[in-house]
């Protein structure tokens, strides 16, 4: 029988956190440690663990991708899944902003970096806790300041500077296009998140009804 003995359909069951999805997330958590002391070996000069950094920050960013949509796919979202997604994104990428900021040694980038930072987490803290209840599509501006950010913090992590001979000036045109990608996506987070809490401001009725019951 598909229905109860009081006529209503019983609710699907939840899946089990043990799939595929949350062990490619947690694989990314794992990853960040070994992505951060790649980055920063020999103080970021060795050409070879560089470019080891760059594949691990490739694997993230390929399974952030692959996870997402084998979990919508397959009906395989969970609770874990939700909180330890965005966790694994943040982290990447945040390791990503402090090890370069450290290699590069700029005000711009430690400013950059400070800035990205406090939106991330801001946003993400905000969506695990108050917004549990009112759903805030992802905007497109989002989308696409994941896709410059992921660009430019792989390109980044490359060895570009480093390298001699005939990779000398596709290193430093790769360079500036990687510099570029880096303020695009720095404009679309301040305009991304200032679009985020202009929207969490508008539903503010609805975050404190169930607050309040």
């Amino acid at each position: 029988m598909s229905e109860t003995s009081t006529g209503q359909t019983p609710a699907p069951a939840k899946p089990s956190n043990w799939n595929l999805p949350n062990a490619l997330t947690t694989l990314r958590i794992v990853l960040v440690p070994f992505y951060g002391w790649a980055l920063l070996y020999d103080g970021g000069d060795s050409i070879t663990w560089r470019t080891v950094a760059w594949a691990i920050f490739f694997v993230a960013m390929v399974t952030d991708k692959i996870d997402g949509d084998i979990a919508r796919a397959r009906n395989l979202v969970t609770d874990f899944g939700k909180i330890a997604d965005p966790i694994a994104d943040k982290a990447i990428t945040g390791m990503a902003f402090i090890g370069l900021s450290i290699i590069m040694d700029t005000w711009w980038m430690w400013t950059i970096t400070i800035v990205v930072l406090v939106r991330e987490w801001a946003v993400t803290l905000l969506r695990l806790s108050v917004l549990k209840s009112v759903v805030i599509a992802a905007a497109r501006s989002g989308k696409w300041k994941t896709a410059a950010q992921a660009l430019a913090l792989g390109f980044l992590t490359l060895p570009l500077l480093e390298v001699d001979g005939w990779l000398d000036v596709p290193g430093e045109i790769t360079y500036g296009v990687a510099i570029a990608l880096l303020l695009v996506a720095f404009v679309l987070t301040i305009w991304s998140g200032y679009e985020f809490f202009r929207d969490v401001w508008k539903q503010r009725d609805s975050i404190r009804r169930p607050s309040a019951a």
